[in-house]
């Protein structure tokens, strides 16, 4: 279990275990991906990194974002499905639910959650199942707000195979200015 625990979370040993999967590698990174987001403490920026040396920055993308909608999906259902009753029997959360009803707000919610790399995509997906937020807004929060990110992980993915490791800098800078463009927008639109 550590072998596999140590390849999930380097990078170059995902890209040599997807490149050997041949014309299945794609859908390796997006069950990959799926499974990292559905079994929690799987990383899962390590696959997107490999998808970006693999298949580019489009292509990678691409199936990112696959992996990510899928992975998130199953995880909301998963808590639609098992907690959103037993959650409901507990009075304070029960009125907490019922005064947080807009979808718009919920959805809103989910997308500003989705830009901000520090907080867990895995635990917002279960927690979004918790509500009253209907699939179809779910799934569209999280597609708008995981496909910048997912590019920006892919493409540092694509980048780091092209010139090295020195190119995370950058990367990490990125990533810390994708989590200050919820604050940003809030601020243009208060005016």
């Amino acid at each position: 279990m550590d072998a596999v625990l140590a390849t999930l979370d380097d990078p170059q040993r995902i890209r040599e275990w997807v490149e050997a999967l041949g014309p299945w590698g794609p859908l390796a990174i997006v069950l990959a991906l799926a499974g990292a987001i559905v079994a929690s403490p799987i990383p899962s920026a390590p696959i997107a990194l490999a998808a970006g040396a693999l298949y580019g920055a489009v292509w990678g993308t691409a199936y990112v974002v696959a992996g990510a909608e899928l992975g998130a999906l199953a995880a909301f259902l998963i808590a639609r499905r098992f907690g959103y009753e037993p959650v409901r029997r507990v009075p304070w959360i029960a009125r907490w639910i019922d005064r947080t009803r807009s979808q718009a707000v919920l959805a809103g919610l989910v997308f500003a959650s989705r830009l901000l790399p520090f907080l867990s995509f895995d635990l917002v997906s279960y927690a979004a199942g918790l509500t009253p937020l209907r699939l179809r807004w779910f799934a569209l929060a999280t597609l708008a707000g995981v496909v910048p990110v997912s590019l920006l992980l892919v493409w540092s993915g694509e980048r780091m195979a092209a010139q090295g490791g020195a190119w995370i800098g950058t990367a990490v800078l990125l990533a810390g200015g994708i989590t200050l463009l919820p604050l940003l927008w809030r601020k243009l639109r208060r005016g």
